[in-house]
């Protein structure tokens, strides 16, 4: 992303190329991706500023999207939320895909029993019931941030090294992968420079799909109350502490959802666009 924000012309043509709906889900991933960087800043309350309204109030000019179970600014607290919601979700994302595909890359080069010791470890944790081992982590040690960005990192590993591993293991197979053996290059060259370049594209595209689950599995544990604690909130938590509100319809309940919902939706609908583009480019 940094890359092509760095040249308005390149963006300019990595936008026209995107449908239409690939289109709508760049603008609503930057969108949320601002948010969450410089959401603070334009926030028109403090997060914990009890400005002082009424409990549960619909939207008005104070309180464009109402006001929460203690009467503080929703807007503000979505805002907020945004940085604990997405950030945490995107760092348990790079530690799963960049674990995932290294240790795959090192376990497709290597091979031999090295590769099937390793394969069966993420089997193991593959077919682990994620809820199950992430609320018994932390049930052990706690919701601290550090330990939900761990336990997200480590359960969606195993997908990504799969993932990574089909990519890696047809690429070693290819012919200029045999003539670099053959050369004599090292096992860092092949992995890095032979095989790593022409398998980054699919790692993108479920780096976007594990960032999805990410954002939903935190929320979730946020809602069940053993995610983001008190004072800081995730959406998750936000939904969870406004339940109260949902059968007189306040908006406490509905906001947050939606700003799940279109985080989630936006990403999608980049990563469907970015799979045509690639496949289209590929039969082109």
């Amino acid at each position: 992303m940094t890359y092509l924000l760095s040249s308005p012309r390149r963006f300019g043509r990595f936008f026209l190329s995107l449908s239409g709906l690939g289109r709508i889900g760049l603008i609503i991933s930057i969108a949320w991706i601002f948010i969450a960087i410089f959401g603070s800043a334009i926030a028109p309350y403090g997060m914990m500023d009890m400005s002082g309204g009424k409990v549960f109030a619909s939207s008005s000019l104070a309180y464009p999207l109402g006001t929460d179970f203690l009467g503080r600014d929703l807007l503000s607290r979505i805002l907020f939320g945004a940085r604990y919601s997405i950030g945490l979700a995107l760092a348990a994302t790079l530690i799963a895909s960049t674990s995932g595909t290294l240790l795959a890359l090192v376990s497709t080069v290597i091979g031999g029993w090295f590769d099937e010791i390793v394969c069966r470890i993420v089997d193991a944790l593959l077919v682990t019931p994620s809820k199950i081992l992430a609320l018994l982590v932390i049930a052990i040690y706690g919701s601290d941030l550090r330990v939900l960005v761990l336990t997200a990192g480590v359960i969606y590993m195993p997908g990504a090294f799969r993932i990574a591993r089909s990519q890696a293991v047809g690429i070693n197979a290819m012919e200029y992968v045999t003539v670099a053996r053959l050369n004599g290059e090292s096992t860092f060259h092949i992995a890095c420079r032979e095989i790593l370049p022409n398998m980054i594209h699919p790692m993108f595209a479920d780096f976007g799909l594990r960032f999805v689950y990410n954002v939903l599995m935190l929320s979730g544990l946020s809602f069940l109350g053993l995610g983001v604690q008190p004072p800081y909130a995730d959406w998750g938590s936000l939904v969870r502490e406004n339940l109260s509100g949902l059968s007189s319809g306040a908006s406490a309940v509905i906001m947050p959802a939606l700003a799940i919902a279109t985080l989630t939706i936006g990403v999608n609908l980049l990563i469907d666009s970015l799979a045509v583009r690639r496949h289209g480019g590929a039969r082109g």
